[in-house]
């Protein structure tokens, strides 16, 4: 059970590092860019500065998904996906998916140039766009990890335990 003790650390350490970085970006990096004179430099600023954590957040990702995954099988654990109990495991995968989906597709292949075009259009609703984004991602983050401890410590919210 070595091999389960070190996905379990290497998959917490990436939550940390990956969900305490959309944590900053939200609460500090966004309100301090807000306040910055210029709407139009706010999102060419923030877009530099989120690009580099952009990078830790696809290795973070891929590491909680592969450590995540592995851990699953390791206990076979797939049954909890069809017990309602564990939601908390389905609201990981889906926290996963939606961060994987936006890291490694919509963000360099759409998003990127969208915001930059809106951005030249309308700066400060896209800045206020961008910022509500990171507050939804960040909320159902936090809920989904603050399930996952009480879940994986036997609380159960929704059905039989």
């Amino acid at each position: 059970m070595d091999e389960f003790v070190l996905a379990r650390v290497l998959h917490i350490l990436g939550v940390v590092l990956w969900i305490g970085g959309v944590a900053m970006v939200t609460t500090v990096l966004l309100p301090a860019v807000a306040k910055m004179k210029l709407a139009g430099e706010r999102i060419e600023f923030f877009e530099h500065i989120e690009s580099r954590f952009a990078t830790q957040a696809r290795y973070t990702t891929l590491l909680v998904g592969l450590s995540g995954f592995y851990m699953v099988h390791i206990l076979d654990g797939w049954n909890r996906f069809v017990e309602l109990h564990f939601w908390w495991m389905h609201a990981m995968v889906f926290v996963w998916g939606v961060f994987t989906l936006m890291l490694f597709v919509l963000e360099p292949w759409v998003l990127h140039r969208w915001f930059k075009t809106r951005a030249l259009n309308k700066p400060e609703q896209t800045f206020v766009l961008i910022q509500r984004l990171h507050w939804f991602l960040l909320g159902i983050s936090l809920i989904t990890v603050a399930g996952a401890v009480a879940g994986s410590h036997g609380w159960v919210l929704f059905g039989e335990g």
